[in-house]
């Protein structure tokens, strides 16, 4: 068996790469073919449900406006219920036909039962996780180790809970899960050890359950790379246990556009049934040099970032701002919505 195990060792590697080169050209032509028969089949949202966690986020909010455009009937669940009103209006004004707002905490699965028991009355066709809470700090420079737990629960639990109530629900309407990822979660960056671990979870989470879902419900992977990167001087705090608010005494210059560019990429992708989308798209080479040469990967990684000093910690939530880790709260300004087209394409 050892010696086997090491002729296989010897051999599937190069192997590999030989048989990936000579059907690139195909898996090319096939993967073009399919993709222009899902854009013709893609999926008409005109008066389907769509519920969106974290929808109060940036890129929860332009999700919805996506959705809006497509004249789904949006629920729109966060905990920041006074966002939710403005992105409520906003979505109207886009052609969603109903808007309902329910204020929830994705990470206590009670109220993820009473959201979902709350929509059951319109149905459920798509469901959106984009509830999210990056950082950027040393591990080891962490000042409470008691915030650990609560970043795993958002950017775990806060997808997984929604998820496991919803189900029955999304299996009745051959419906359709989304979830938002990051490329962290298989490229390994400095400053970000409980976000990645977390994202990994849910990644390899919603592999398996599409295997044991198979065709009764579809699921959406989104990863994304860094699409907004503003450092600015919002604090951190955590109230009450779990309960984390947020302030900001100014309007944080975010990049918009590649936020809603992903946003609509995510739900252009899920009405065509794609299983991964992914911004950008390029990053799937870093995937390869990490499994054929992952020491070319952390060598370039190492010097990238050799040069940079500075042990400040930052905690940022998926509204693209970043905050300096655990100190204080304010509430931020909306965003405008994108300019609706003059005659949104019904698929």
């Amino acid at each position: 068996m050892d010696l086997m195990n090491y002729f296989i060792n010897l051999v599937a590697p190069p192997a590999s790469m030989l048989m990936m080169a000579f059907a690139w050209p195909t898996l090319a032509v096939l993967r073009a073919a399919e993709w222009i028969y899902r854009t013709i089949n893609s999926e008409n949202m005109e008066g389907k449900v769509v519920v969106i966690t974290g929808a109060s986020s940036a890129m929860g909010e332009k999700i919805t406006y996506q959705y809006a455009i497509k004249k789904a009937n949006l629920v729109l669940v966060a905990k920041r219920e006074q966002r939710l009103w403005g992105i409520r209006e906003n979505a109207r004004l886009l052609g969603a036909n109903l808007v309902v707002v329910i204020a929830a905490d994705v990470v206590k699965d009670e109220e993820c039962r009473r959201f979902i028991n709350d929509t059951i009355n319109y149905f459920v066709d798509h469901l959106v996780n984009t509830t999210n809470l990056g950082h950027s700090f040393y591990f080891e420079d962490a000042l409470d180790t008691s915030m650990f737990p609560h970043l795993l629960d958002i950017n775990f639990w806060g997808s997984v809970y929604p998820t496991y109530f919803a189900l029955p629900y999304l299996r009745e309407s051959h419906g359709r899960i989304i979830v938002n990822a990051s490329v962290e979660s298989w490229v390994a960056m400095p400053r970000m050890s409980l976000y990645a671990a977390a994202k990994a979870a849910v990644i390899n989470f919603y592999e398996t359950l599409r295997l044991e879902l198979k065709d009764d419900v579809g699921i959406t992977i989104a990863t994304h790379g860094w699409i907004c990167r503003e450092m600015n001087q919002t604090k951190f705090m955590f109230e009450e246990g779990a309960d984390m608010q947020w302030k900001e005494d100014r309007e944080l210059p975010i990049y918009g556009a590649h936020v809603e560019e992903f946003a609509k990429m995510i739900v252009d992708g899920a009405c065509r049934g794609e299983a991964y989308v992914k911004y950008p798209t390029w990053s799937d080479a870093l995937f390869l040099y990490k499994v054929l040469t992952p020491d070319v990967l952390r060598w370039t990684f190492r010097l990238l970032f050799a040069g940079r000093s500075g042990r400040k910690g930052y905690i940022s939530g998926n509204n693209g701002a970043s905050r300096p880790l655990l100190e204080a709260p304010l509430a931020r300004k909306d965003t405008p919505p994108p300019s609706a087209p003059a005659s949104p394409n019904r698929r």
